[in-house]
């Protein structure tokens, strides 16, 4: 499945959710149930920095794709980084450097978030899209 799709689907999917705050806590709900990291990852070099909370993004480049990883002490933190980190996993590095997550904005998550927690979100996407530039630059 391609990121338009992943999109597609996930919008599709929040949308069902009628309350915007309900929406939230599915996101939320979400993180509680995502594989954390081990102790050995969550290292300087994966954290995220411009976040309120302790955020760590592990990324990988394998057979040609991305998969990222995540772990917070903070539950929406969480749930945000572990929805980004599936959307963006098993795609191209062209693809994601193409593709953003206004998606969020779409379903009404990111109106629900403080200006601290918008920016986290957007620090975790620049994380994301600097790794698989990285990757395109190395197979260049």
């Amino acid at each position: 499945m391609n990121l338009a799709e992943k999109k597609n689907a996930l919008v599709e999917e929040i949308n069902l959710i009628p309350d915007p705050y309900e929406r939230l806590g599915y996101i939320v709900d979400r993180g509680k149930k995502a594989e954390g990291l081990s102790d050995d990852l969550r290292i300087d070099s994966f954290k995220i920095e411009g976040c309120m909370s302790q955020l760590w993004v592990v990324p990988e480049f394998k057979e040609g794709l991305c998969y990222y990883h995540s772990e917070s002490d903070s539950a929406i933190v969480k749930g945000i980084a572990s929805l980004l980190c599936n959307f963006y996993s098993a795609a191209k590095p062209q693809e994601i450097v193409e593709t953003d997550a206004d998606f969020l904005g779409e379903v009404g998550i990111t109106q629900h978030l403080s200006p601290n927690r918008r920016n986290g979100l957007s620090r975790i996407v620049e994380s994301i899209q600097r790794f698989a530039q990285s990757c395109l630059a190395k197979s260049s």
